[in-house]
């Protein structure tokens, strides 16, 4: 069996939902309280035992691998003062896994971006993961569709149960049954409702099978000329691969948007025991409309 050892992490896109605050810091890195959001997506990673990260990233997103290299300027600096502990506790990710970038200097859809890195991933299962997609609980989320690949030698897509009034936002899977995970029939891009076979809506988080490249080079450009993993999941499922969706355990916050970035915030606050009851009596106040 092939173990999954590496991440591809997608940091190329634009953040037009978060302007003018994305204008010239990547959306990746925004804050959500002391980390970027980025971070999150990398620690997730480590946590699943992935030893390996590709980020695909575009021009002016220098800061991302910056923030994952040791001896970085605002290390260096600390280390001067003599503050080695706080040094060392920033330092610290950088020596826990393989870092590796690749630009994609247009955006041509995810499929696109996953061929970016594919000199680091080809023939082999890999995590592919958005950092929009802030997921917290207590157990990675891509290790469990990391376990879920081990259980059916297959691509596996994260799912969730979207609201009705959702479903035309998402990519929906077409499932065979109720299992976890469950094989697909399909998958089906931004449906209206009354054609969505589920309710169960793409969330940020897939392991790819080895063969992904081979359908990668089969699909046609779609809207605007890109190339959509959707499309290649779909030939995989046509030439009679395993496909599944698994639901996993955790909550996901879409950082990618005003409220979601908000809530994630809030929500990260609350797991800490530093803010979570200062956080509390914060919000009490302000909802009842104190200052």
């Amino acid at each position: 069996m092939s173990h999954v050892t590496t991440a591809v992490v997608l940091a190329a896109g634009l953040g037009t939902r978060m302007l003018p605050a994305t204008k010239a810091i990547p959306k990746e890195m925004l804050p959500i309280v002391d980390r970027p959001l980025i971070q999150y997506c990398v620690e997730e990673a480590l946590a699943a035992g992935i030893t390996t990260i590709v980020f695909v990233v575009a021009s002016g997103k220098e800061s991302i691998l910056e923030h994952f290299r040791a001896g970085a300027r605002v290390e260096t600096a600390i280390r001067e003062t003599g503050n080695e502990a706080l040094a060392d506790s920033l330092a610290g990710i950088a020596h826990r896994a393989a870092f590796h970038a690749v630009y994609q200097e247009r955006q041509l859809g995810i499929a696109h971006a996953v061929n970016c890195a594919r000199q680091y991933v080809e023939g082999q299962p890999f995590a592919l993961m958005f950092p929009d997609d802030v997921i917290l609980g207590p157990r990675s989320c891509v290790g469990q569709i990391i376990g879920a690949y081990q259980a059916t030698l297959g691509s596996v897509i994260a799912v969730e149960q979207v609201a009705d009034a959702d479903v035309p936002q998402y990519g929906i899977v077409d499932p065979v049954d109720g299992e976890n995970p469950a094989r697909l029939r399909g998958v089906v891009e931004k449906p209206q409702l009354a054609d969505a076979p589920s309710r169960l809506g793409i969330v940020g988080r897939y392991v790819l099978s080895g063969t992904i490249f081979e359908h990668i080079d089969r699909i046609p450009p779609g809207k605007n000329g890109e190339l959509q993993i959707t499309d290649a999941l779909e030939s995989q499922i046509a030439a009679g691969e395993t496909v599944s969706a698994y639901r996993f355990d955790g909550t996901r916050y879409d950082t990618g948007r005003p409220l979601g970035y908000i809530v994630a915030n809030v929500a990260a606050a609350l797991e800490r025991e530093d803010l979570a009851a200062p956080l509390s009596t914060r919000l009490n106040t302000l909802l009842t409309g104190g200052r």
